[in-house]
Protein backbone atom coordinates (compact mmCIF):
# COMPACT_ATOMS: atom_id res chain seq x y z
CA UNK A 1 0.00 0.00 0.00
CA UNK A 2 1.47 3.05 -1.03
CA UNK A 3 0.97 4.91 2.22
CA UNK A 4 3.29 2.74 4.23
CA UNK A 5 5.90 5.13 2.77
CA UNK A 6 4.26 8.72 4.00
CA UNK A 7 4.09 7.43 7.47
CA UNK A 8 5.06 10.06 10.15
CA UNK A 9 6.91 6.83 12.25
CA UNK A 10 9.48 6.47 9.08
CA UNK A 11 12.85 7.41 9.83
CA UNK A 12 12.99 8.72 6.22
CA UNK A 13 9.82 10.40 4.38
CA UNK A 14 10.41 9.39 1.09
CA UNK A 15 8.87 12.34 -0.25
CA UNK A 16 10.76 14.66 1.21
CA UNK A 17 13.96 12.57 0.36
CA UNK A 18 13.30 13.03 -3.04
CA UNK A 19 12.95 16.57 -2.99
CA UNK A 20 15.68 17.25 -1.34
CA UNK A 21 17.59 15.42 -3.89
CA UNK A 22 16.34 16.79 -6.69
CA UNK A 23 16.84 20.34 -5.54
CA UNK A 24 20.34 19.74 -4.65
CA UNK A 25 20.72 18.69 -8.22
CA UNK A 26 19.35 21.93 -9.17
CA UNK A 27 22.20 23.26 -7.48
CA UNK A 28 25.31 21.28 -8.98
CA UNK A 29 28.13 23.51 -9.85
CA UNK A 30 28.55 22.51 -13.94
CA UNK A 31 24.44 23.88 -14.62
CA UNK A 32 26.11 27.38 -13.83
CA UNK A 33 29.61 26.82 -14.86
CA UNK A 34 29.52 25.16 -17.93
CA UNK A 35 25.23 24.95 -19.38
CA UNK A 36 24.51 28.53 -19.53
CA UNK A 37 22.04 28.59 -16.44
CA UNK A 38 22.38 32.41 -14.41
CA UNK A 39 23.50 31.60 -11.14
CA UNK A 40 20.67 34.14 -9.42
CA UNK A 41 17.55 33.46 -7.41
CA UNK A 42 15.72 33.24 -10.72
CA UNK A 43 18.33 30.94 -12.67
CA UNK A 44 17.53 28.39 -9.52
CA UNK A 45 14.41 28.61 -10.08
CA UNK A 46 14.67 28.01 -13.59
CA UNK A 47 17.27 24.80 -12.51
CA UNK A 48 14.73 23.49 -10.24
CA UNK A 49 11.72 23.39 -12.44
CA UNK A 50 13.78 21.52 -15.26
CA UNK A 51 14.82 18.64 -12.88
CA UNK A 52 11.41 18.91 -11.39
CA UNK A 53 9.99 18.05 -15.19
CA UNK A 54 12.47 15.33 -15.58
CA UNK A 55 12.04 13.04 -12.41
CA UNK A 56 8.01 13.59 -12.83
CA UNK A 57 8.39 12.69 -16.38
CA UNK A 58 10.10 9.65 -15.37
CA UNK A 59 7.42 9.22 -12.53
CA UNK A 60 4.32 9.27 -15.18
CA UNK A 61 5.98 6.55 -16.79
CA UNK A 62 6.17 4.69 -14.67
CA UNK A 63 3.89 1.68 -13.21
CA UNK A 64 2.08 3.00 -9.61
CA UNK A 65 2.17 3.44 -6.75
CA UNK A 66 4.57 6.26 -8.83
CA UNK A 67 1.78 8.33 -9.70
CA UNK A 68 0.79 8.26 -5.82
CA UNK A 69 4.45 9.15 -5.10
CA UNK A 70 4.47 11.80 -8.25
CA UNK A 71 1.57 13.87 -6.61
CA UNK A 72 3.06 13.80 -3.31
CA UNK A 73 5.91 14.83 -4.46
CA UNK A 74 4.49 17.89 -6.14
CA UNK A 75 2.59 18.85 -3.09
CA UNK A 76 5.50 18.64 -1.31
CA UNK A 77 7.67 21.03 -4.12
CA UNK A 78 4.76 23.82 -3.98
CA UNK A 79 4.75 23.95 0.29
CA UNK A 80 8.45 24.29 -0.06
CA UNK A 81 8.09 26.76 -2.56
CA UNK A 82 5.67 28.60 -0.52
CA UNK A 83 7.79 28.05 3.24
CA UNK A 84 11.29 29.74 0.93
CA UNK A 85 9.16 32.70 -0.06
CA UNK A 86 8.24 33.18 3.77
CA UNK A 87 11.88 32.98 4.47
CA UNK A 88 12.69 35.68 1.95
CA UNK A 89 10.15 37.63 3.86
CA UNK A 90 7.51 37.86 1.41
CA UNK A 91 4.76 38.77 3.54
CA UNK A 92 1.93 36.70 4.09
CA UNK A 93 -0.39 38.68 1.79
CA UNK A 94 2.05 38.79 -1.04
CA UNK A 95 2.65 35.04 -0.93
CA UNK A 96 -0.62 34.04 -2.76
CA UNK A 97 0.33 36.08 -5.58
CA UNK A 98 3.98 35.37 -5.99
CA UNK A 99 2.90 31.38 -5.62
CA UNK A 100 0.64 31.61 -8.67
CA UNK A 101 3.27 33.13 -10.66
CA UNK A 102 5.79 30.39 -9.84
CA UNK A 103 2.95 27.47 -10.32
CA UNK A 104 1.70 28.67 -13.63
CA UNK A 105 5.47 29.20 -14.60
CA UNK A 106 6.40 25.54 -13.08
CA UNK A 107 3.83 24.25 -14.96
CA UNK A 108 4.35 26.33 -18.32
CA UNK A 109 7.66 25.33 -18.54
CA UNK A 110 7.04 22.08 -17.52
CA UNK A 111 4.41 21.47 -20.82
CA UNK A 112 6.65 23.21 -22.78
CA UNK A 113 9.98 20.98 -22.03
CA UNK A 114 7.89 18.02 -21.93
CA UNK A 115 6.40 18.65 -25.46
CA UNK A 116 9.43 19.38 -27.04
CA UNK A 117 11.29 16.25 -25.45
CA UNK A 118 8.28 13.58 -26.69
CA UNK A 119 8.36 15.21 -29.81
CA UNK A 120 12.07 14.71 -29.95
CA UNK A 121 12.35 18.25 -31.03
CA UNK A 122 15.44 19.16 -30.12
CA UNK A 123 15.49 22.64 -31.75
CA UNK A 124 12.18 23.61 -29.72
CA UNK A 125 13.68 22.16 -26.19
CA UNK A 126 16.82 24.53 -26.96
CA UNK A 127 14.32 27.90 -28.25
CA UNK A 128 12.35 27.11 -24.59
CA UNK A 129 15.32 26.69 -22.45
CA UNK A 130 16.71 30.10 -24.32
CA UNK A 131 13.99 31.77 -23.49
CA UNK A 132 13.05 30.82 -20.12
CA UNK A 133 16.11 29.73 -18.04
CA UNK A 134 19.84 30.57 -20.05
CA UNK A 135 20.94 34.27 -20.31
CA UNK A 136 21.05 36.14 -23.64
CA UNK A 137 23.54 35.44 -25.86
CA UNK A 138 24.30 32.01 -24.53
CA UNK A 139 22.86 29.39 -26.12
CA UNK A 140 20.94 26.40 -24.59
CA UNK A 141 22.33 23.61 -26.86
CA UNK A 142 24.54 22.52 -23.71
CA UNK A 143 21.39 22.29 -21.09
CA UNK A 144 19.43 20.63 -23.93
CA UNK A 145 21.74 17.84 -24.53
CA UNK A 146 21.85 17.49 -20.68
CA UNK A 147 18.06 17.59 -20.22
CA UNK A 148 18.26 15.00 -23.10
CA UNK A 149 20.99 13.04 -21.34
CA UNK A 150 19.15 13.33 -17.92
CA UNK A 151 16.12 12.00 -19.32
CA UNK A 152 17.96 8.94 -20.90
CA UNK A 153 19.73 8.52 -17.60
CA UNK A 154 16.28 8.45 -15.53
CA UNK A 155 15.01 6.07 -18.08
CA UNK A 156 16.97 3.30 -16.77
CA UNK A 157 16.18 4.02 -12.77
CA UNK A 158 12.84 2.07 -11.99
CA UNK A 159 10.97 3.36 -8.66
CA UNK A 160 12.48 1.33 -6.13
CA UNK A 161 15.53 2.46 -7.62
CA UNK A 162 14.69 5.74 -7.04
CA UNK A 163 13.41 5.51 -3.90
CA UNK A 164 16.77 3.96 -2.73
CA UNK A 165 19.17 6.05 -4.83
CA UNK A 166 17.27 9.20 -5.51
CA UNK A 167 17.66 10.37 -9.48
CA UNK A 168 20.67 10.08 -11.45
CA UNK A 169 21.47 13.31 -13.11
CA UNK A 170 24.74 13.66 -12.31
CA UNK A 171 25.77 11.19 -15.22
CA UNK A 172 24.53 13.81 -17.39
CA UNK A 173 26.93 16.72 -16.68
CA UNK A 174 29.90 17.75 -18.26
CA UNK A 175 32.90 15.44 -17.21
CA UNK A 176 35.06 18.61 -17.44
CA UNK A 177 33.84 19.97 -14.33
CA UNK A 178 34.72 17.24 -12.19
CA UNK A 179 33.43 15.28 -9.63
CA UNK A 180 29.65 16.36 -9.25
CA UNK A 181 26.94 14.39 -7.76
CA UNK A 182 23.44 15.52 -8.80
CA UNK A 183 21.52 13.97 -6.64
Amino acid sequence: MIFKWFRKDRVQDPVQTMLTRVIAASRAEPLYTDLGVPDTLEGRYEAVILHMTLILRRLRHLPPPADDFAQEFVDAFFKWLDMSLRDMGVGDLAVPKRMKKLVTAFYGRARSYGSALDDGDRAALEDALDRNVTERGDPAQALAAYMIAAEAALAQQDFATLLRDGPDYATALPAASGDHHGA
